[in-house]
């Protein structure tokens, strides 16, 4: 695994994932602009096959976010890959869109899992990264993978993906314990839809409207309650002084509050949360 670049420099890591997000993006129209300045060394790329999008990035040597794409997907169900062949259509796609960016190929990268995912299905993870034309020989568990980035010595760091919602417990640094349940964005998407009579399509459009939120939560925080129980459920009764929240889902206002409410835990969600756990997996790619 190497440092991500703002440890190494003393930076804020505010700064290093607001770099990400300017990098890693939607291209529709499948147009690529090439980087200006191609940066030599060892690239380091991560793969993040999620229930509501399918993220790759690449860092370079230095672990600085260098480029990355990401499109909304349903090949990935509760963490089980349920189109293999959609999942390396899409996968290849995004892999051929930053191999134009950087002006060479991408051979390998690390992926990441939900931690309760069965070992089959986390080796079908592996083989669409590696029927998209790059070696996998490195897998993380999710909520490991974002301590990566976030270096938590102590606490809870949950990721609240589209499907699924992945804990790890940390202490002096080490993880000691990672669950995850089939909870998650997609279960928001689900009671909008069928409160509002929407297709999912539009619910999920509704959903990430900021103008909407304030109307919907009261539709979605017994979702965001649910979430709460399944992480007081796996603290088994210990109090962290912190539970961290990334990925999307943590994005809906609110989202915190509640969580904090149902555990009686003081909860964040760090600034910008969306691409910490692929940044977290790309961290875990060994280079080349």
């Amino acid at each position: 695994m190497i440092t991500p670049g703002w440890k190494t420099t003393g930076a804020d890591p505010e700064g290093w994932l607001a770099r990400a997000e300017e990098v890693i993006h939607i291209n529709p129209d499948g147009r690529a602009p090439r980087l200006n300045s191609l940066p030599k060394g060892e690239y380091h790329v991560g793969v993040d096959l999620g229930t509501a999008y399918t993220v790759l990035v690449v860092l370079d040597e230095a672990g600085n976010p260098l480029a990355g794409e990401y499109q909304f997907a349903q090949v990935v169900r509760d963490g089980l890959v349920v189109d293999y062949f959609g999942a390396v259509n899409i996968l290849s796609s995004l892999k051929r869109r930053v191999e134009e960016r950087l002006g060479r190929q991408l051979t390998h990268a690390a992926s990441g899992f939900p931690p309760g995912v069965p070992r089959a299905e986390v080796r079908a993870t592996a083989n669409v990264v590696e029927a998209a034309g790059m070696a996998c020989p490195t897998l993380v568990d999710e909520p490991t993978a974002a301590n990566h980035v976030m270096g938590i010595q102590d606490g809870v760091i949950v990721d609240v993906g589209g499907g699924t919602t992945g804990i790890a417990v940390i202490e002096n640094g080490k993880v000691v314990y990672t669950a995850d349940e089939a909870t998650g964005g997609t279960h928001f998407t689900l009671v909008i839809a069928g409160a509002t009579g929407l297709s999912f399509e539009e619910a999920e459009l509704l959903k990430k409207n900021p103008k909407e939120q304030t109307r919907l939560f009261p539709l979605v925080r017994p979702v965001m309650e649910k979430v709460g129980t399944i992480i007081e459920h796996h603290l088994q009764g210990s109090k962290p002084q912190t539970i961290t929240l990334v990925g999307g889902t943590a994005l809906f206002p609110g989202m915190a509050d509640v969580i904090a409410e149902v555990t009686g835990i003081h909860t964040i969600v760090p600034a910008r949360p969306l691409f910490i756990t692929p940044l977290g997996i790309a961290l875990a790619d060994d280079g080349d």
